[in-house]
């Protein structure tokens, strides 16, 4: 019998379906492994007042019990952390993936909200930097993201890229990828890998008229899923790029505010 790899999202629930733990589990049904859930916070939006955030963190026991839930009752092959909505949650996570020696790990570090740039719980960034981030085997952050991350003012040339990314590998993580996406001022979205050694650039043509809300998620989520298939993390990044490509080809309209990403093929 073939194995089934498992792959485990720690993350926020968008209750309007377009990013977060709902786009991560579309992601790993797509990519052919289990996908299971640990939900960390809801995120509802105002259809009122411009579609605003209000986010409601779930109480910590709770998460607890749901990461021994699927780390010591099931077990995973690969996780991929989400929006952690505060310092000591960080520390959970960061307890968890040692005590159960968690492989594949992936932080994508949702600092900010989607057309945002503004850090949403300063007190659980530096603890993403400073304590999760070490642990990563891949972490995949914006551009503003990556500039916090890195103690730099800005993130926008190819020299800033990858001076971001030698300072967060620094940091302890395995390989950084580092995503221009919709801040980029080029005609191309481009992301870059650095694996302590060599850059990767990967581009594709800049697409107008879509929605990409959920890319983030959808990429890393992504790149979980193959890396819990055992694929490299070169192979899984190529994978990634190319999924969400596709899926925001395909995006299509929810509201007067949104659209989302079509995960399905």
């Amino acid at each position: 019998m073939k194995k089934i790899c498992k792959a485990l999202t720690i993350a926020g629930l968008d209750v309007s379906g377009e990013a977060g733990l709902n786009a991560d589990l579309r992601t790993f049904e797509e990519f052919g492994v289990y996908g299971m859930s640990v939900l960390t916070v809801i995120v509802a939006c105002d259809p009122d007042n411009n579609w605003s955030h209000d986010i409601y963190p779930l109480p910590l026991e709770l998460i607890e019990k749901q990461l021994t839930t699927v780390c010591k009752g099931v077990g995973v092959d690969a996780v991929k952390t989400g929006m952690l909505g505060s310092a000591e949650l960080v520390e959970i996570v960061v307890e968890t993936i040692k005590k159960y020696r968690l492989p594949n790990v992936v932080v994508d570090p949702v600092l900010v909200c989607k057309g945002i740039d503004e850090i949403m719980v300063p007190t659980a960034a530096r603890a993403i930097k400073e304590k999760l981030i070490p642990l990563a085997d891949v972490v995949t952050p914006n551009s503003f993201e990556a500039a916090y991350l890195a103690d730099m003012d800005r993130v926008e040339t190819r020299e800033d890229v990858e001076e971001a990314a030698r300072r967060l590998h620094a940091l302890g993580a395995k390989n950084v990828i580092i995503k221009s996406g919709t801040r980029a001022s080029t005609d191309e979205y481009i992301d870059v890998l650095f694996d302590g050694k060599t850059f990767i650039h990967h581009s594709t043509e800049r697409l107008d008229g879509v929605y990409n809300m959920g890319a983030g998620c959808t990429f890393s989520a992504a790149i979980a899923a193959d890396l819990a298939k055992g694929q490299t993390v070169r192979a899984s990044m190529a994978r990634a790029k190319s999924y969400v490509t596709a899926a925001i080809e395909g995006s299509f309209r929810l509201n007067d505010h949104v659209g989302a990403m079509r995960h399905w093929r």
